[in-house]
């Protein structure tokens, strides 16, 4: 009787008249690659109530690493493969009838284009309900294609009609967007969340990926994980390295992410004007971050631009202290547990890394702790889901004229 109670109460709750209904949400993503907002997707889908929630995924492009992780929960996963520049007209006809298919409850779009391109094709099949989602805070021309810049801007132009509602990763990608046009009261912050599980200090990982490097277990060890992209600004964090390494000539560096492998020359070139070849350890796209950051001393980000990077999370979950410029929410995230420097200044970043290598033991050991308790606060992906859960059943409850 108790289960049947509930399947009644939240049948009627979502306007279902079946014992036992779900809400129906498709995901509309742009992209499956590794990446932050692609994660923060997975780790969304890992924590949703399955009991209350049936979700769908839909990627415009292809289903990438994280496709087939998204499906081994269960959870279909549609790859339409359309071009990243402009679409075709059946691509995006293709789009429309599997959602159609599929009559969903709501949409929730992830990214720009999947938010342009989601939100008409909802529209088309009878779907209203449709939430964007805005995973970026830098829009600088200089560093973000021009097609994505069309693309934000016809957004802006759209949002006071296209979505019902707009989710934020992050205060400052609020902002950013509200000033370009986005209609402000529409956008909603839940910020990205982390699994304290996965991610824990691991005593066992600094000493074997340090065996790995070929390393002393005592090698101070400093991260900077990120794909090979000008917002991450990796030739920022190889100037500052080379700093560090004048102060700490014992430093060694670990770069992991997408296209960070020694063949990549316009990157190696810097590594080796900056004398850093015999410290720098380059290790591409790794699927055992927990550990590579577990081993790390300071974990660093140079970015010209974030919204809220997971990597900040990742690390401070595994007791690891951050040097962030402070874009996005980086200065928010990490808090006292942490040192903010200006974007761009890699002087203070180099100096920062410095003072926290340089720390008593006891010293860093609280300052790990403080960087734990912060994400145990306010960024435990249990917690974030529920926002999302809480979030997704406010829009299921609005009324639409003539809405499905």
């Amino acid at each position: 009787m108790h289960g049947f109670h509930i399947g009644f109460i939240l049948g009627r709750r979502f306007g279902y008249d079946g014992f036992g209904a779900l809400m129906k949400i498709v995901f509309i993503t742009t992209t499956l690659t590794t990446g932050g907002a692609e994660m923060m997707l997975l780790k969304l889908l890992q924590h949703l109530d399955r009991c209350r929630f049936d979700p769908y995924v839909i990627s415009l492009r292809t289903k990438g690493e994280v496709g087939p992780r998204i499906e081994a929960l269960g959870i279909p996963v549609l790859a339409l493969g359309m071009n990243p520049g402009l679409p075709s007209p059946f691509e995006f006809l293709k789009l429309v009838r599997h959602l159609r298919k599929i009559k969903p409850d709501l949409v929730q779009t992830w990214m720009y284009h999947a938010d342009l391109l989601g939100g008409v094709a909802s529209h088309l099949s009878g779907c209203k309900r449709v939430v964007w989602g805005l995973r970026n805070s830098n829009l600088d021309k200089q560093m973000t294609k021009r097609s994505t810049l069309i693309v934000v801007k016809v957004c802006a132009f759209l949002s006071s009609r296209l979505p019902v509602q707009i989710l934020s990763c992050s205060i400052r990608a609020k902002a950013v967007h509200a000033a370009i046009g986005y209609q402000a009261d529409k956008i909603h912050v839940i910020s990205n969340g982390f699994d304290l599980g996965r991610f824990q200090p691991d005593a066992e990982a600094r000493v074997v990926v340090r065996e790995e490097l070929g390393l002393s277990p005592k090698s101070p060890l400093v991260g900077l994980m990120a794909r090979y992209d000008p917002q991450k600004n990796h030739a920022g964090f190889i100037a500052a390295a080379a700093m560090v390494q004048k102060e700490i000539p014992e430093v060694h560096f670990v770069l992991a992410g997408g296209k960070i492998y020694s063949n990549n020359e316009p990157l190696w070139r810097l590594i080796e004007a900056a004398g850093l070849g015999g410290c720098m350890h380059l290790l591409g796209r790794r699927d055992d971050m927990p550990r590579l950051m577990a081993a790390l001393d300071v974990l660093a980000s140079s970015s010209y631009g974030e919204a809220f990077p997971n990597v900040l999370g990742e690390a401070m979950a595994c007791a690891v202290p951050c040097v962030v410029t402070d874009v996005g929410d980086s200065a928010e995230i990490v808090g006292e547990s942490g040192r903010v420097v200006q974007t761009g200044v890699m002087r203070d970043l180099a100096a920062y890394i410095v003072a926290l290598l340089r720390l008593s033991h006891e010293e860093k050991s609280a300052l790990g702790r403080k960087a734990r308790v912060r994400v145990e606060t306010h960024y435990e992906i249990g917690h974030v889901a529920k926002l999302y859960e809480s979030f997704y059943e406010r829009i299921a409850e609005m009324k639409f004229k003539g809405n499905v």
